[in-house]
C-alpha cells in the first residue's frame, strides 16, 4: 500500500483544491496547536480534564465490545446482530472507564462517538479552532480505547483531527465497492454499509478480490495535531493504536440548492431498477450516462435556457416543487401496491 499524499493546505483556497481534486491528503500538524492537543500530549488525565471542562452533562451515544472482539465493532458469526452493545452514557464515564482500564493487557474495547460539540461540549469548537471551514460545519468528537473502525463511506467531505493517540487510516477509492465485500445495505455497526473483509487478517480464500483492492489502498499513521482530508464516499479503515485515543472530525458537502439526498435517489433505484431485465438495466444505464452522469459532455447544450426544464438550472424554489411531486408519486405507488 502506497502512503497518502501530504500537503501543506491551510487556507480555505487550497482546501477548495483539494476537495476539487478528489484525492486524500495528509496535512501535518495542522491542528498542533490546539490546547485540546497540548492536554493530551500532557497524559490523558489531562487530556480528561480539559474536555471535561465543556462537558454539558449530556448522555452521548457510547458503543463497547468484549475483549474477545479484539476491539473490533463488527456482526456476531451469522450476521444477524452485532458483537457489541450499543446505548448512552455521559462522556464523564466514558474517560473514567478508559483511565481505569488503560494499563489492561487485553481491554474492552469502548468508543463515545461522533459526539456533538455545539450540544454536548459548547464552547471546545470556539476553543479549539479550525480556520479551513467556517462555523457552520460543526465539529464532531471520538473518544475511545484500541478500537478498529471497519471500511466504510460516508456521503460526506470530510477532515478528521487526531487530538490523542495514534491512528492508522486506510483508504481506498469509491470504485473498489466490488472489492471490499460490502456487509447488509440495512443491518449496519453504525448507519454506513462496512466492509467484511478483517484488514488484520484478511480471508482471500472466501474474498479473493480484496487483493486487488490493496492494490489502490493508500494508508498513513497520524500522531496528535495530525489531520487527513477523506474525500467524498472515499472508503476508509480506522484502527485507533492506544489505550486512550481522541479525534475530532469535520463533515460537510457543498449546498444542494433543496434537490434532497444522492443516498435517497440511490436507494430508489435499486428498488426499482434491479429487478428489471438486463436489456432494460443496460438501457437505463445509457439514460444515466447521458443526463446524470454526463459521461459525453452537458446532455442540454442544444436546448435554448427556457426550454430546459428539469435539465436547467433550478432554483431552491423549483427543486424543492420537483421533490414535492416527486415524494406525492412515490407515495401514490406505494399506496397502490398495498391495495
Amino acid at each position: 500500500m502506497k502512503e497518502i499524499r501530504e500537503s501543506t493546505a491551510a487556507s480555505p483556497e487550497a482546501l477548495s483544491a483539494l476537495t476539487a481534486a478528489a484525492e486524500p491528503v495528509v496535512i501535518r500538524g495542522l491542528v498542533s496547536h490546539w490546547p485540546v492537543v497540548s492536554a493530551g500530549r500532557a497524559g490523558h488525565a489531562a487530556l480528561f480534564d480539559y474536555v471535561s471542562r465543556f462537558d454539558a452533562g449530556h448522555s452521548v451515544s457510547t458503543v463497547f465490545a468484549p475483549a474477545e472482539a479484539g476491539g473490533r465493532f463488527f456482526y456476531d458469526h451469522d450476521l444477524a446482530g452485532m458483537n457489541f452493545k450499543g446505548g448512552r452514557a455521559r462522556l464523564r464515564k466514558t474517560f473514567d472507564f478508559l483511565a481505569e482500564h488503560a494499563g489492561d493487557a487485553e481491554q474492552t474495547a469502548l468508543a463515545a462517538q461522533s459526539v456533538p460539540t455545539w450540544n454536548a461540549l459548547p464552547g471546545f469548537a470556539e476553543a479549539n479552532p479550525l480556520p479551513l471551514l467556517g462555523p457552520e460545519v460543526e465539529p464532531r468528537v471520538w473518544v475511545g480505547n484500541r478500537v478498529i473502525v471497519a471500511a466504510h463511506h460516508d456521503p460526506f467531505e470530510n477532515i478528521a483531527c487526531v487530538v490523542a493517540g495514534r491512528r492508522r487510516f486506510t483508504l481506498f477509492p469509491p470504485a473498489q465497492v466490488e472489492n471490499l465485500y460490502m456487509g447488509p445495505f440495512e443491518r449496519t455497526p453504525a448507519g454506513a454499509t462496512i466492509s467484511l473483509v478483517s484488514f488484520e487478517d484478511p480471508d482471500l480464500d472466501r474474498f479473493p478480490r480484496f487483493a486487488q483492492a490493496l492494490e489502490t489502498a493508500q494508508t498513513v499513521e497520524l500522531e496528535p495535531g495530525d489531520a487527513i482530508y477523506i474525500p467524498y464516499l472515499w472508503w476508509h479503515h480506522v484502527r485507533s493504536l492506544e489505550t486512550v485515543n481522541m479525534l475530532v472530525n469535520y463533515w460537510w458537502t457543498p449546498p444542494n440548492q433543496g434537490r434532497g439526498l444522492a443516498r435517497d435517489a440511490f436507494m430508489h433505484a435499486m428498488l426499482t431498477l434491479r429487478a428489471l431485465p438486463p436489456a432494460h438495466r443496460q438501457a437505463w444505464k445509457a439514460m444515466f450516462d447521458h443526463y446524470v452522469f454526463r459521461t459525453e459532455g452537458d446532455a442540454n447544450e442544444h436546448l435554448p435556457q427556457q426550454a430546459r426544464g428539469i435539465l436547467g438550472d433550478l432554483d431552491e424554489g423549483a427543486a424543492r416543487e420537483l421533490l414535492t411531486i416527486l415524494s406525492r408519486v412515490l407515495a401514490e405507488s406505494a399506496a397502490a401496491k398495498r391495495s
